[in-house]
């Protein structure tokens, strides 16, 4: 069975692939992105940063004054595929799980209706 994915590694996913997409991204953006606090926002931004995953390129010369880019490490762009690797597993493996119950209930329901229109005809 696969490692379940936890909600930081769900929010680290979700962080990292806004930005790859979007390097230029204020923090404050990201947080309305995520649905996120921007407290928690730039708590993951320095969790990615130290762990090595995540740099950034400061833009002193910029016209907003704390301008900065965003860019993922080649180690960021590895732990995010398996990151992801790991999240697409879960995802299916819940679908599979649903899948499997909604049968499951399909069956149940088709039994009773049977039942009712047995005892219905007596």
């Amino acid at each position: 069975m696969q490692k379940k994915i936890n909600t930081d590694e769900d929010t680290h996913l979700k962080l990292m692939r806004l930005l790859e997409q979007h390097p230029n991204i204020t923090q404050r953006e990201l947080a309305e992105q995520l649905g996120v606090s921007l407290g928690k926002t730039n708590y993951c931004i320095k969790a990615l940063l130290d762990k090595g995953w995540l740099k950034i390129q400061n833009f002193q010369d910029s016209k907003r004054k704390l301008a900065y880019a965003y860019l993922l490490t080649p180690q960021g762009m590895v732990e995010k595929s398996a990151i992801t690797v790991r999240f697409l597993q879960h995802k299916m493996d819940e679908y599979e799980r649903l899948r499997l119950e909604i049968e499951s209930l399909r069956l149940e329901v088709s039994a009773e209706e049977l039942s009712q229109s047995k005892s219905g005809m007596l």
